[in-house]
């Protein structure tokens, strides 16, 4: 964008104040950025002491925030409300299977970059699963990671009948997350069996399973 900011200047006795930094004060109000990382990257300099008070707008998240004298917080509901900053969904209809007691990934997966480093991350999982029914007292497992962090874990099952595979079952979970990162966070889900001879799948005949992550602002 046109008014996005990299940098933060510092002026000195008789330093000259340029024009173009006259017309970007003036056409924003306040500094510009692209992420919470160029504002951090432009107000980081040994002499760019943050004074408390200081305004930004992130462009990523719409939002605008301010130096409370040894944090940035964003401008709205606080810690009585909340805010959400932002939503990201992901869906796949890859079947995968695993006819192991090993954990392996579903190719249900989706990233998110937090806007604070305080924010937490509320995901919302609805996975289609089914299993080989050769063992009626088996279990499909799912489990939810972040990055290589397990964060729940939430069974499917037992399956009883005589059917190949039991499917159309819906695996769901709810879970609120507090990564303490403004990286980019990758959040999936991974399948296995309690029983290895028996085949948990997940999506099987292209059926759907969606993701979605919300950004919560402390």
């Amino acid at each position: 964008m046109a008014n996005t900011q990299t940098t933060v200047p510092l002026f000195v006795a008789n330093a000259v104040l340029t024009a173009a930094q006259q017309n970007l004060s003036a056409g924003t109000g306040v500094p510009v950025f692209a992420t919470t990382v160029t504002r951090d990257a432009a107000f980081g300099g040994s002499n760019k002491a943050l004074a408390e008070g200081q305004l930004c707008y992130i462009e990523a998240s719409d939002i605008v925030q301010y130096y409370s004298g040894s944090a940035w917080a964003t401008v709205g509901p606080s810690s009585a409300g909340g805010k959400l900053a932002q939503v990201v969904n992901a869906s796949t209809g890859t079947d995968t299977s695993n006819s192991t007691t090993t954990y392996a990934d579903t190719t249900l997966t989706a990233t998110i970059t937090p806007t604070l480093a305080t924010s937490k991350v509320l995901v919302f999982v609805s996975q289609n699963v089914g299993k080989n029914v050769g063992n009626t007292d088996s279990y499909a497992w799912l489990r939810l990671l972040r990055g290589s962090t397990e964060l729940l874990v939430f069974s499917v099952g037992p399956y009883t009948g005589t059917s190949v595979y039991m499917l159309g079952v819906s695996g769901t979970t709810t879970y609120l997350d507090s990564p303490a990162t403004t990286s980019a966070t990758t959040y999936k889900t991974q399948l296995k069996n309690n029983v290895a001879a028996d085949g948990a799948r997940t999506q099987w005949q292209s059926a759907s399973s969606t993701i979605t992550l919300i950004e919560v602002l402390a």
